[in-house]
């Protein structure tokens, strides 16, 4: 633009995405190669909290089982064993996660699901951290 020429009252941008389901909420997805913005998945990051919290809670003896704790929580131990999992991932993919660097792939259906032992592998298995 030059300076005679005049501004245009309105601007309109295309840009390509499709809605996806995150942790239970819609959000967009860019096509690939489009910078994204980090952000945290905050469904991840209580779920991590709390495998944490869990963990330091069974290990303090506080709880001398995982039935004793779940029932204290009103949850099923079945739910409580996939969540206590997560104390297993990665130290440097639980950053990634606390920084808002997993892909959109890394969802907690996707974490809870059986990982591989060795954390070198977790990260092919989980999919993209950027």
């Amino acid at each position: 633009m030059t300076r005679a020429t005049p501004i245009p009252e309105t601007v309109t941008l295309h840009i390509p995405f499709r809605v996806v389901k995150r942790g239970g909420r819609k959000a967009m997805q860019l096509p690939e190669g489009a910078a994204r913005s980090r952000r945290t998945d905050n469904t991840l990051v209580k779920a991590l909290a709390r495998a944490f919290r869990w963990k330091r809670m069974l290990e303090s003896g506080e709880f001398a089982t995982i039935a004793e704790l779940a029932e204290r929580e009103g949850i099923a131990p079945s739910y409580m064993t996939r969540v206590l999992r997560l104390t297993l991932i990665a130290p440097d993919l639980v950053e990634a996660i606390l920084d808002g660097k997993q892909g959109p792939e890394v969802t907690l259906a996707r974490v809870l699901e059986p990982l591989p032992s060795a954390w070198a592998a977790q990260p092919e298995h989980l999919g993209q951290i950027t």
